[in-house]
């Protein structure tokens, strides 16, 4: 992340001596407004910081810059949050629209709105004549999930309208590509090249991941997610980098031709506004030509170098004055977090041997300073940290100051780019070459930071700091980085999980047994008719969320797609110590994926009956179906079915299982049900109910055709005195073991 306005020696410049820059308590001030129109009390602390900055500085009257700044953001996020939704009358209807798609949203013109569109079209970015149904965003729905409702409030602004409605299951009828200057500047960037290439420098210059994001350098081993595990992933985030990289070549060849400071640095401090338009507002981008505009400036006055850190908070505070909930945004804050960690590039780079270069020392210290500036962040939302960040960045580094003028010049010659794309093929090629080497690299899993751990990494980074600057001794600091780490490694190891979590996959099954010493999966979801990769993309990140760094057994009930087709996710992203099935098909495509992931992961297949079982922790895993001897024609009816006993308590999960087959499995009396078929009519009857008496039963189920769960099943569970959870309703369930 090799982020700077114009160069990391410039962020750290020393402030005028005793003097707090104005936009410091004023920044403080817009946050806590914000926060408190959020209804976050802790808003007042951000207030309170703010105004004792102020103090300190021996300048009460910035003082009334927090109060002026905290009506301020209040104000923005009321504006903001406070319009009506103008597709609130179509939510729920089939509709067919028209209007401009980024790759990200579908702007419409009457109404004035924006909205997601699901799955996203292969189309290119232009005009679309698209059909679907308006839903609401859905807000997190598993450990570690993407909360599609909070990130999209977050893409609102105080000029732009705010993203409110999801169009599913949508099919694009007409499509028109995109004309204009963006338009001219895409084709720019993709004429002459193969397709991943394109996709790469369409990602790398304008932001748009939409296509890279269908690219695979193999199957199953994608080109965004080797981007994730190399610790490369900020590389397709418009960021600091481009906005240095292009402005330094800008400013050298006007010096070359001899011009005076003012039009040396003027000129491009005039083209940045331009090139956010091009480009498109986003966090990281923003704060970039913020910054990168107030150094050129203040160069082209003859003021010298803006102060960092109150040039960091000029950026954040005209950042969430027009965007005030970019606030809660993973991108604002991992962006400025990592300039924030860069301000200490000198001070890290005096501490390596003198007789390296200070340009290698400058390339080392900044990548490893923003990846610990962010690593709370990055940990706590992704359940996994980069182990090859550093030469991965060096190397990718190299690339990148030479890609990106370049593919910035291609953009602005637009078709006739053919030339100049035949020095960035070999160049994206080479880069991409970096990313699928480095991204075979094993990754360190991560659960949620708690705030606890929070507050220890806080402890530890000011501890760093203060050894920087020479106020601590080196062991002292490694003490309070191992004293941390014990604590915040404390509580898992004296109270370890022990529980079932029914993920909620959607319309589908994916729970997970949770034991001190045995981590079991049953299913892992899929997505039938969409390229989706459930268990990639939901199942996996939400086992990191939840600290699960290896699955002893998973267990694939049966052959169909909503159950099993995401186990082969969960194959390739995490270690698997054994894969139970019942019925070992040789004709089913889905089947034959997972199995051969098995292969290639290295994974011993088994193929279990009744009576087989696994014990752990006093808690005993019975396989109950199938018993082997006759196979039947109808996939559920081969569902593998598990009882999970511990002590006097006992719970089943029964896959598909239909109720004539349910009848004979013998299970006697239950305290928790995991309902066969997603609630189908044609599933858990009376009888079996008679028998066994569950007192609370867990529906796994989402938006679905099928009329899951039938309303004749939630009858006679109530009828039998079940209290009934259903992760359409409540999201993620999960459900102690006594």
């Amino acid at each position: 992340m090799q982020e700077t306005a114009l160069s990391l020696a410039s962020m750290t410049s020393a402030a005028a001596a005793g003097r707090l820059a104005w936009s410091i308590p004023a920044v403080f001030g817009v946050m806590g407004g914000i926060q408190l129109g959020l209804g976050v009390w802790w808003g007042v602390l951000t207030l309170l910081l703010g105004a004792g900055l102020a103090v300190r500085d021996v300048r009460p009257r910035l003082a009334a810059l927090v109060l002026l700044g905290a009506a301020l953001g209040f104000g923005a996020e009321r504006l903001v949050t406070g319009r009506a939704d103008p597709l609130a009358p179509w939510q729920g209807a089939q509709v067919t629209l028209t209007g401009g798609w980024d790759g990200q949203f579908l702007t419409l013109k009457d109404p004035p709105a924006r909205l997601a569109v699901a799955p996203k079209p292969t189309a290119r970015p232009g005009t679309l004549v698209i059909s679907g149904r308006l839903v609401t965003p859905e807000g997190q729905r598993t450990p570690g999930g993407f909360n599609q409702a909070a990130w999209l409030r977050a893409q609102g602004g105080v000029f732009l309208p705010t993203p409110t409605a999801v169009l599913v299951a949508a099919k694009v009828r007409d499509s028109q590509l995109e004309k204009g200057l963006r338009g001219w500047f895409r084709r720019g960037l993709t004429v002459g090249l193969p397709a991943r290439e394109a996709a790469l420098m369409t990602a790398i210059e304008l932001g748009d991941r939409a296509e890279i994001g269908r690219e695979e350098f193999t199957e199953g081993y994608g080109i965004r997610d080797a981007f994730n595990r190399s610790g490369l992933a900020h590389l397709m985030a418009l960021s600091g980098q481009n906005v240095a990289l292009i402005t330094v070549v800008l400013i050298w060849g006007l010096g070359w031709l001899g011009l005076p400071p003012a039009w040396r640095y003027g000129l491009p401090a005039t083209l940045l506004l331009p090139y956010l338009a091009l480009v498109g507002v986003s966090p990281s981008i923003t704060r970039a030509v913020i910054m990168g505009l107030t150094v050129l400036a203040a160069l082209a006055l003859g003021r010298g170098r803006p102060d960092p850190y109150g040039l960091m908070a000029l950026a954040a505070l005209v950042c969430l004055l027009l965007f005030p909930l970019w606030l809660l945004d993973i991108g604002f804050q991992l962006s400025f977090l990592a300039v924030l960690a860069l301000t200490l590039s000198m001070k890290a780079a005096g501490r390596l041997p003198e007789r390296w270069p200070l340009w290698l020392r400058l390339a080392l210290v900044a990548t490893v300073l923003a990846e610990l500036g962010t690593l709370p962040v990055i940990a706590g939302t992704f359940g996994q940290l980069p182990l090859v960040g550093l030469p991965a960045n060096l190397a990718a580094g190299a690339v990148m100051t030479v890609l990106v003028p370049l593919g910035f010049l291609a953009g602005l010659l637009g078709p006739a780019a053919v030339l100049v794309n035949l020095l960035v093929r070999p160049l994206a090629a080479a880069l991409l070459g970096i990313v699928e080497v480095f991204g075979q690299a094993p990754v360190m899993a991560w659960g949620q930071v708690s705030a606890a751990g929070f507050v220890a990494y806080t402890v530890c980074a000011a501890a760093g700091v203060l050894w920087l600057w020479g106020r601590v001794r080196l062991s002292a600091l490694l003490g309070v980085v191992m004293a941390c780490t014990l604590l915040t490694l404390l509580p898992g190891t004296l109270r370890p999980a022990r529980d079932i979590v029914f993920l909620d996959v959607g319309q589908g099954d994916a729970t997970l047994v949770r034991l001190p010493h045995l981590t079991l999966l049953v299913d892992a979801g899929g997505s039938v008719g969409s390229d989706y990769d459930v268990g990639g993309r939901t199942v996996v990140p939400a086992l990191r969320a939840l600290g699960v760094r290896k699955i002893d057994v998973v267990i694939g009930t049966h052959a169909d797609t909503d159950h099993i087709e995401g186990i082969s996710g969960v194959l390739r992203g995490l270690p698997v110590g054994e894969l139970w099935i019942g019925q070992r098909k040789s004709d089913d495509p889905v089947l034959t994926t997972v199995l051969t992931a098995a292969g290639e992961a290295g994974v011993p297949v088994r193929e279990v009956r009744r009576g087989d079982q696994v014990t752990s922790d006093g808690v005993t895993v019975t396989v109950m179906w199938p018993t082997g001897t006759v196979w039947s024609t109808e996939d559920n009816e081969n569902s593998v079915a598990v009882r999970i006993q511990s002590g006097r308590w006992t719970a089943a999960i029964l896959g598909d299982l239909p109720d004539v087959t349910e009848n004979h499995l013998g299970l006697g009396r239950l305290n928790l049900l995991k309902v066969a078929h997603h609630g189908s009519r044609y599933s858990t009857n009376t009888a079996f109910l008679a028998e066994t008496t569950p007192a609370d039963a867990v529906i796994s189920v989402g938006r679905n055709t099928y009329g899951h769960p039938h309303p004749d099943v939630l009858g006679r569970l109530t009828t039998a005195g079940a209290e009934v959870w259903r992760t359409d309703q409540l999201g993620t369930i999960r459900w102690p073991i006594p």
